[in-house]
């Protein structure tokens, strides 16, 4: 019997269905544990083929959003560069006039 037969046989048929030592809820258990268990089995064997080579279209994919995530922050830093620029300029000339000679000393 073939790998791809058995895998998907078993998530059409329950091959414990009428087994003289298990009940209904026992069968139907074990036929989730198996379903269950090919899962596992096709996550680890699509898990190994994506860690051994590398997704092409993905990586070109992920590239052209790096790009783009680039020209965002570039668009974003000179638009709060033109907000900052826009910002009238605070009267400076104020913060270092000497104040003491408002003040009059008396005796």
């Amino acid at each position: 019997m073939s790998t791809a037969l058995s895998s998907s046989s078993i998530y059409d048929i329950n091959p414990y269905e009428g087994h003289p030592n298990l009940s209904e809820l026992e069968a139907e258990v074990l036929w989730q544990y198996a379903k269950l268990s090919q899962n596992i089995k096709e996550l680890i064997a699509e898990t190994r083929r994506v860690s051994e080579a590398p997704d092409e279209k993905l990586l070109k994919q992920l590239r052209a959003l790096e790009v783009k995530m680039g020209l965002v922050l570039t668009l974003f830093k000179a638009s709060v560069w033109a907000v900052i620029n826009e910002q009238p300029l605070a009267d400076t000339s104020s913060v270092y006039a000497d104040t003491t000679a408002d003040h009059t000393i008396t005796r």
